[in-house]
This record gives structure tokens, sequence and C-alpha cells, in this order.
């Protein structure tokens, strides 16, 4: 019975097409509005390692000075002094830890056909490979004793290694980066999460990939500047060793935990480390230590900015209207089929009969609505990445927005064939027999 009913549905479409054409436009072009929004949307706020990122923690300390401070003010900057990095690092806290800033260095290719160019980066230790699950084409990370010792060695990304060595396997050979030669360990594979959940204060959330990522000891010891924010509420001493010494906060830095059980016991140990280090006259503030973890971090630096919230919305706003006019389409339609529907009822239909024949019609509108709907969504997406290259990266469909348009499509022609399906069953069918 329901695949009879669907091709009676089928065949309904041909009967007005031009009312057929203009419910399944209106249909289609709320979709397209909806989808598109909401495909950005689910993009931007998309979680980079949803199988771990509740053992993902960033710790958050104050090392403000107490003049000019208010009790209970939130920290003036996010991020972390060297000197907190460092003895979180030697602390051996969960599972993995992972200090890190931005770098850009100049680099001199072997190559006679280059010249001499920027490039942008990372400067990390040796856990933030694992912690954030880097794909590798070729090598591995630098070893843990390298990582110690400060060796001068790099990892590239793929679009670097391929313009400094071509295709051929650079594990071994050396890149002078800041007139200094680092030898290769590896070489990672197209890896871009989105949103860049490591690296999100001072860097752009949907940017372009880092080229490199070199060992914050050695950067350290090459005296290799920060490429991003740095906040400094206290005169330090001048030079890169004044930096390191200071309170300035520059660096971010993450736990790895094995379960997200362990947060308590992660909070106590930062709870007793800022008491150590008041004891040595340091953290004057005595301000809340704070852990996020992955998704509070990136609600807290509000990857998702209300905006594009207000967009998604709209959207939706914009498909309700599309609804209430599809609405009154379908409306037009049944009515006009209230004699065949009173003969049907005259010869034995049940109201529940005529019920899914007429509801099903119209989830066939909302089908064809969705093809339609998924074109127009394409199209819009494409016009969207044309406008910048950060909305470029954003403005795609996974198969989960797919799914998505279709299913949006026909529980909106299903919803907006309610109100018709249930007007066309209260048919009296005496009354239609009388007027024939």
């Amino acid at each position: 019975m329901w695949h009879y009913y669907l091709l009676l549905g089928v065949r309904s479409l041909r009967r007005n097409p031009a009312l057929t054409a203009l419910m399944v436009l209106t249909l289609a072009i709320g979709v397209a509005a909806s989808v598109s929004t909401l495909t950005i949307l689910h993009v931007m706020s998309g979680d980079p390692l949803p199988h771990k990122s509740a053992r993902l923690f960033v710790p958050v300390l104050d090392p403000g000075p107490l003049a000019g401070y208010t009790p209970g003010a939130a920290p003036d900057d996010l991020q972390m002094s060297y000197r907190d990095a460092k003895n979180l690092l030697d602390g051996k806290q969960g599972l993995r830890r992972a200090a890190l800033y931005g770098a850009a260095t100049t680099i001199a290719p072997a190559r006679p056909d280059l010249a001499v160019f920027l490039s942008h980066g990372l400067v990390a230790s040796r856990d933030f490979f694992a912690m954030f699950e880097t794909p590798f084409r070729y090598g591995q990370a630098w070893s843990a004793a390298e990582d110690a010792s400060g060796a001068d060695m790099v990892v590239l990304n793929r679009a670097l290694a391929e313009k400094l060595f071509g295709d051929a396997n650079p594990v071994g050979r050396r890149v002078s980066m800041e007139g200094v030669d680092y030898q290769v360990s590896g070489v990672l594979d197209d890896w871009r999460p989105l949103p860049h959940a490591h690296h999100l204060i001072g860097n752009d959330y949907f940017g372009a990939a880092d080229e490199y990522v070199l060992p914050l000891a050695s950067a350290v010891r090459h005296h290799i500047g920060v490429n991003g924010n740095m906040w400094c509420t206290a005169s330090s001493k001048p030079g890169y060793q004044g930096i390191l010494d200071s309170e300035c906060t520059w660096i971010q830095f993450w736990f790895e935990t094995a379960s997200g059980a362990d947060r308590a016991a992660l909070q106590d140990y930062l709870d007793g480390y800022a008491v150590e280090q008041r004891r040595l006259g340091r953290l004057p503030r005595k301000a809340p230590n704070t852990l996020y973890d992955l998704r509070q971090w990136m609600e807290e630096l509000h990857v998702v900015g209300q905006d594009n919230r207000l967009a998604a919305w709209l959207a939706f706003g914009f498909l309700l209207l599309c609804l209430v006019n599809t609405i009154g389409l379908l409306l037009a339609k049944f009515s006009v089929r209230a004699a065949e529907v009173g003969i049907r009822r005259a010869l034995g239909a049940a109201r529940a009969d005529i019920f899914r024949q007429f509801l099903i019609e119209a989830g066939v509108i909302g089908l064809a609505g969705g093809a339609l709907g998924l074109l127009f969504a394409f199209g819009a997406l494409a016009l969207i990445a044309t406008q910048s290259e950060q909305l470029a990266v954003v403005a795609h469909m996974d198969w989960q927005m797919l799914a998505l348009t279709f299913a949006l499509s026909v529980l909106a022609a299903l919803a907006a064939g309610l109100l018709p399906t249930w007007r066309a069953c209260q048919v009296a069918p005496a009354l239609q027999l009388k007027s024939q």
C-alpha cells in the first residue's frame, strides 16, 4: 500500500506542474539557505579530536602583578610564561604534556631556483605530535633524547617538504632556517584540523596549516621569536633571556590525561604548583587556577562567534517562512481534489488512508525539494568560498550534512503537509457526491 501511495504521489506532481514546481522551488530555497549556513557553523564548531577532547586540558595560571588587580577579575592573558611552561613540562603530570608557540622564520633553500622566503610554523615540545595525532608521511618526530638536549631537528609539513625537496623523501636532509641548519626528522602528511584547536591564541582558527614544527629547547637556544600574542604586565630585563625569565605570557600549554576522570587530580596538582610558586614570591594575585578541556577551550575563545550563530538562526527563520508558503500552496493543491477524496471515502476508504496518501505526496515533494535544495546549497557554498581563504576552508559539505539536507527537506515537507492533509481528511463524502 505504501508503494502504491508513493506512485500516486509521483503522479500527482504532474497534475499541476506549475504549482508543483513552485512548491519544490520554495522548499529548495529554504532548505539551501538553512543548510549552507548550518554547514559552515558545523565545520567551525567541529571537534577535531572527538574521541579524546575530554582528556585534553589547557591550564591557565595568573602570573600578573597585584597592582591594579580586582579580585575575581579574569586573567590578563590565557597563555603561560616560559617559566611556568618549563616547570609543568618537567612535572611529568598526565599522560603527555605539550608547550607550543607560533614562529615565523626565514628559510634559505638549497635549490638555486628558490630565493629566501618567510615561513610560518610552530615551536613545540615532542609530545605535541602524539597528543594531537599528527599523521606522518615520512619519518617521525624527533626522539625524547633529542627533545631534552635541544637538538636542531625539524618536522616539515607536506607542502613545504615538496617545495624544498620535490617528491623525494627528505628525512635526514638539512634545512637552513634563521641561519641554523636543522635536520629533517619527519614530514607530516596532509593535516589541517578545523578549527586549529591546538593553537588558537594569536593564530587564525581556520587559516593556513603550520609549515613546520621546531623543538622547543632548540628554538629557545637559538632565540626563535614569537609570531603571535605576547602579554607583559611588568617590565622585564632586556633581550631574549629577559623574556624567558619574566612573567610575560606567550606559550600555550596542553595536558593529556589517561581519562577524563583524571581531571580532578590534575586540578589538585595545578593548585599545589601555584601554592609552591607563591612561596617563591610569584603569582601574587592568588587567582583561581583553571583547567579547560578542548571543547571548553574553544568556547572560551569564541571560536564560533555570535554572528555565525545569528546567521544560522536567521536562515532557519527563512526556512520557516518558506514552510508557511508551502502550506498555503499545499492547501490550494489539496482543496481542488475534494471531489476525489469524497468519492474515495464513499467507496470505503478510511480517513487514515487519505491521510497517508496525501502525507506521502507531501514527502515526495520534500524529496524533490531536497534534491534541488542540495544543488542550491552547493552553489551557495561555492559562492561563499570565493569571499576569502578562511571561508573557503569551512564552506564544504560532508556526508553528515548531505544526509541532513534530505532529512530536513522531507521533514519540512511533511510538517508543511500536516495541516493541508488534515483538512483534506475532513471532506464529507455526501456533500461532495451531491455537488457532482
